[in-house]
């Protein structure tokens, strides 16, 4: 393997490295679930992608193998990450109706989508 080819996948594996710790401790110390939804969101996601590009960046320099597996993971993971952090942010809005002084304004004449969303007949019955 060429000495440009080790620096980049060591830079990405470093950096990569780097954005999992970044990640990992802002969701273990930050304080409550809507601030800990950024940690694996935002930065883990950019380190585990970066750690599947430096391998397969690795692959292809030293057995010149095209793996499209750690492609497709990364995509997966870039497309799913933010579906699933809007999903858990939103159940945590509606499981908790009752404390909303501490959603931020809206900045609009309405207020939070998901608890001005007119409920409908089953949602009404549980």
């Amino acid at each position: 393997m060429p000495g440009f080819g080790e620096i980049a996948v060591s830079a990405l594996i470093c950096l990569g490295a780097f954005f999992l710790f970044v990640g990992s401790f802002g969701l273990a110390k930050l304080p409550d679930l809507m601030r800990r939804l950024h940690g694996p969101t935002k930065a883990t996601t950019l380190g585990i992608g970066a750690l599947l590009i430096a391998s397969m960046l690795y692959f292809i320099l030293e057995d010149e193998i095209v793996s499209l597996q750690e492609l497709l993971i990364t995509t997966f993971l870039f497309l799913t990450a933010p579906v699933t952090a809007l999903m858990v942010a939103k159940a945590h809005i509606l499981l908790d109706k009752n404390d909303q002084e501490h959603l931020p304004p809206t900045g609009r004449e309405v207020g939070w989508s998901v608890l001005d969303a007119p409920q409908t007949d089953e949602v009404k019955k549980s």
